[in-house]
């Protein structure tokens, strides 16, 4: 991978002006709001800095135990301590203060906290220990990341480290601005395998992203097996830009990829992106096209050739074999129906389509998400639609948003992974703009788009075209360092977002990648420790 040479003077003089001071015999390398995304609130206490010993456990009762068995995974490996799961048994003194660990050890304790909402958590830390209490398992998980961060930088490690593990005191309240905050991966450009899939949740799952956004099929593959529709997988899925041989994902591999991110506390939204960008399902089955007869397989990157054949019975009988296999092996709420870039469906057409479809997903127990351009057909107030354009004006996202419909943020210009950082970027895209970190960092979901206010936005997503991504190399190389910036805009309080603070927490977060083995562009905006 080409990287551009890193900005590397004047790091350490930022980097001290932030860093708590700690006792002689237990330095805290890190201040307490040195994380991303930066917490609601967070009160240092330097003489009750907390030190992981070969004694230390994760304490743990009911529903907090997946958590902290997560956690010991992750702790294990560097600091080379047993940290036994114990039962956590110490009732808290008061409903919405978290007791003392019964022994120096890190407990997690869920709720009530009225601090913390739905995903927030409160973090506390003392000589005698770390304290996570949040009112879900989804909170307990957020307040681990924040753990993970407040620790070195080698706790990353899969091998056993050099210590001290040292957590500087102090308390943390945090919760999300927005309860969506997702990224999502194109896997119809070019195939990514399980194994990659589940390498880039690990890496999202950091920084509390809670939402993966699959793009299924498109014009150059499709990747979910759909047993009553073989030839979409075994032809439509065998190949990808560039002519490489593609792939798909089996029903079995769809349910693991689900229940993987379930485990890093990510619902995973499927996109069958319809009725254009289809090529690969008309070339799997003529009766899909106007004329039956089928194109050939297409490896380019031109958008908006292809569409269904709207005026044909077979279209929907197809499409509710699809949605309902999909919506059958997928447990979360939504299903996402694409709908962007039908430049060969005339706008009647368009408008006929989404009225067929929008009740399959409906029949099917879905609800539905698409690119902006479903707002044109007036869905239910319960669909979403994915605003993606560069100049924050859309007449039919906002009537949408008058009328109820939540709006997820993604303009192109700040939030598209894909884009080129610079004219010199090995990988990437440019036709919504150069995107360097700071231009990702600098907007605000609730002034994104005219006429769409903070209520009416669901949250944010970084999607993650792959035009010209064929790895996981490649896929970090995009998403880093400019996805943890968007996740921070979508978790941490508006007031809080600033690039001056922003950009010296980012430096502190290269370490940590090295040690993950995380590739990423070293911006000269950045000065990388």
């Amino acid at each position: 991978m080409l990287r551009s040479l890193a900005a590397l003077l004047g790091a350490t003089a930022l980097t001290l002006a932030l860093t708590q001071p700690a006792t002689a015999s237990q330095p805290a390398t890190h201040a307490l709001a040195d994380v991303i995304p930066v917490p609601v609130s967070a009160k240092a206490d330097p003489r009750n800095d907390f030190r992981l010993t070969p004694a230390t456990a994760i304490e743990a009762g009911g529903g907090a135990r997946q958590v902290a068995a997560y956690l010991a995974g992750l702790l294990r490996p560097s600091t080379g301590f047993p940290l036994p799961v114990v039962e956590r048994t110490v009732t808290p003194s008061a409903p919405s203060a978290p007791s003392a660990p019964s022994a120096p050890s890190i407990a997690l304790e869920l709720g009530p906290t009225a601090e913390a909402g739905d995903q927030g958590y409160q973090l506390t830390v003392t000589r005698r220990g770390v304290t996570i209490r949040a009112n879900s398992d989804d909170g307990l998980f957020a307040g681990v990341q924040t753990l993970r961060q407040l620790l070195p930088a080698r706790v990353e490690s899969r091998t056993v480290a050099r210590g001290p593990w040292v957590v500087p005191g102090g308390r943390i309240v945090d919760h999300p601005r927005f309860a969506y905050r997702g990224a999502m991966l194109d896997v119809a450009r070019h195939f990514f395998s399980v194994g990659e899939v589940e390498r880039y949740i690990d890496q999202i799952a950091q920084y509390k992203i809670n939402r993966l956004h699959l793009h299924l099929a498109d014009d150059q593959g499709w990747r979910i097996e759909i047993k009553s529709r073989p030839r979409l997988a075994t032809y439509g899925g065998s190949t990808e830009v560039g002519g490489g041989p593609g792939g798909y994902y089996t029903q079995d591999q769809y349910r693991e990829l689900v229940a993987y991110a379930a485990s890093r506390h990510i619902t995973v939204i499927p996109e069958i992106d319809m009725p254009g960008h289809t090529n690969a399902a008309l070339a799997s089955y003529p009766e899909l096209n106007c004329d039956g007869v089928a194109p050939p397989l297409y490896t380019g990157i031109e958008v908006g050739f292809s569409s269904l054949c709207v005026g044909k019975d077979v279209t929907y009988r197809f499409l509710d074999d699809v949605i309902g296999e999909l919506a059958a092996l997928t447990p979360g709420r939504y299903l996402d129906i694409g709908g962007d870039e039908a430049h060969a469906t005339p706008p009647g057409d368009y408008q006929k389509f989404m009225g067929e479809v929008l009740p399959i997903v409906a029949k099917h127990g879905k609800l539905a998400q698409g690119w902006h351009e479903i707002a044109q057909a007036h869905p239910p107030v319960s669909a979403v639609p994915q605003f993606w354009d560069t100049d924050g004006v859309d007449a039919a996202t906002a009537a949408a948003a008058a009328a109820g419909n939540k709006v997820l943020m993604s303009p192109a210009n700040k939030a598209y992974l894909d884009m080129q950082y610079t004219a010199n970027s090995p990988l990437g895209l440019h036709w919504a703009g150069y995107v360097e970190v700071a231009d990702s960092y600098d907007w605000d979901p609730a002034t994104a788009v005219q006429g769409v206010g903070e209520a009416s936005v669901l949250g944010i997503e970084a999607p993650l075209w792959s035009e010209t991504l064929t790895d996981s190399d490649a896929i970090e190389f995009m998403a880093f360092p400019r996805l943890p910036g968007i996740a921070e805009i979508g978790w941490s309080p508006r007031a809080a977002h600033d690039w001056a603070g922003y950009r010296v927490r980012l430096a502190q977060q290269a370490p940590r990648w090295a040690v993950q083995g995380i590739d990423f562009y070293r911006s000269p905006q950045v000065d990388w420790q």
